[in-house]
């Protein structure tokens, strides 16, 4: 049995377990019509009628009596649970604003402007480092490395005595204040912070290694160094990459930027995540071609907040462009097979019957219908392959077979 076959099978079994379900109802409905004789088939082989109930010849299933919707038009006539069970959704044909879509390969990379470079604040030998290994997730205050530096060992003692010259003259004389400002600020612009400055003022004495703690949280990208290696002031340490916001880019030919400017919102399907639509905005566009390819970038930030995107992921950009009004319905509404492109109409309540429509310019929303609909009509759009399916398992072949002028 190919996929089409067992797809179709399984359509048919879920809409027809609903009419063996409502089997005594329209048995006494049927009784209730003097003079009509009813027929009965099997709702996995409509090919197979009888006058009475009983048992498919084919599978054994229990014969159903037929339905207004079981003849030989290409209605079809669906009980409010199966509607409900099938999940099927309508919606009227309007106009609205439709304009093609360009679709464009991007890739997702670090956001540069987030991107931290932790470098040696003083002269002085590694004693410790707390992150070893690139790739490792850190928040911001997390310890990060241990130094000893004779310089931080002066500034500590500098700070100390002024601590207690203040603590002994400085009601006397309001210089010892400044002076003790002015040692305090000298270890915060060496990179100590406020909690250690204090716990040096409590506890009165220098510290030997001073640890230095993540300025932002991220993701550790470089480690330029080892423990036990001696450092200058302004040497690089980490490089710590914050990836809750993403740059996503795409290069785009002349024929395409011109539909495309900074402010504009796109759409984007990351790779892995294909179902989902995330909006972003364009915010970079390069001045400048590539002299050999031709090509420019493009540039939109992407949140990521959950931290679910990773730099070097694929994924798509689409743009719409020339947009106008004209009469569209949704994407998932339309039909398309060998013989065309059709639609499922709500010809009355809970009843669909196909129509050969022909399209013209699509998004990736909505499509615009140019013949075979007109506006305010009603339209099946989730579910609308189920009842191609089950037509099609209702009539033994593709109902709209020979349709497609």
């Amino acid at each position: 049995m190919t996929k089409i076959g067992v797809y179709i099978f399984l359509v048919g079994s879920i809409l027809s377990a609903c009419t063996s379900e409502k089997k005594e109802d329209h048995s006494n409905h049927t009784v209730a019509q003097e003079g009509t004789a009813t027929k009965y088939t099997c709702p996995m082989h409509p090919n197979v009628v009888q006058e009475g109930p009983g048992s498919c010849p084919v599978c054994g299933m229990d014969l159903v009596p037929m339905t207004a919707s079981t003849g030989d038009d290409n209605s079809l006539m669906l009980t409010d649970s199966q509607i409900k069970l099938a999940n099927i959704t309508t919606q009227k044909v309007s106009v609205k604003p439709i304009g093609q879509t360009l679709v464009v390969n991007a890739r997702l990379k670090v956001d540069e402007d987030k991107t931290t470079i932790t470098s040696s604040r003083t002269t002085g030998r590694i004693e410790k480092l707390f992150i070893k290994e690139t790739g490792r997730l850190i928040k911001q205050g997390e310890p990060l490395y241990e130094i000893y530096s004779e310089t931080l060992l002066t500034l500590q003692r500098e700070y100390l005595l002024a601590l207690e010259q203040y603590e002994t003259l400085g009601k006397v004389e309001k210089r010892y204040e400044g002076f003790l400002k002015a040692a305090e600020s000298k270890l915060f612009l060496y990179g100590l912070t406020k909690k250690q400055v204090e716990q040096l003022a409590t506890a009165k004495s220098v510290q030997q290694r001073i640890t230095f703690l993540a300025p932002t949280s991220g993701v550790i990208e470089e480690i330029a160094v080892a423990e036990g290696q001696y450092v200058n002031e302004g040497d690089r340490l980490y490089r710590i990459e914050n990836i809750t916001s993403l740059w996503l880019e795409a290069e785009l030919y002349p024929s395409e930027t011109r539909f495309i400017k900074v402010g504009d919102k796109i759409s984007v399907r990351v790779s892995g995540f294909e179902s989902e639509s995330i909006m972003a905005t364009v915010n970079f566009l390069s001045p400048e071609y590539n002299a050999n390819s031709q090509i420019t970038v493009m540039r939109a930030s992407l949140s990521n907040s959950d931290l679910r995107f990773k730099p070097g992921m694929q994924a798509q950009v689409f743009f719409t462009h020339s947009s106008r009004k004209a009469l569209a319905i949704p994407v998932d509404a339309i039909i398309r097979d060998g013989n065309g492109t059709h639609v499922y109409v709500q010809s009355e309540q809970n009843t669909f019957i196909p129509r050969m429509v022909k399209i013209g310019v699509e998004d990736f929303e909505q499509v615009e219908i140019t013949s075979g609909l007109e506006e305010n009509e009603i339209v099946a759009v989730s579910g609308a392959y189920l009842l191609y399916s089950e037509l099609i398992l209702k009539k033994g072949t593709d109902p709209m077979a020979g349709h497609n002028h």
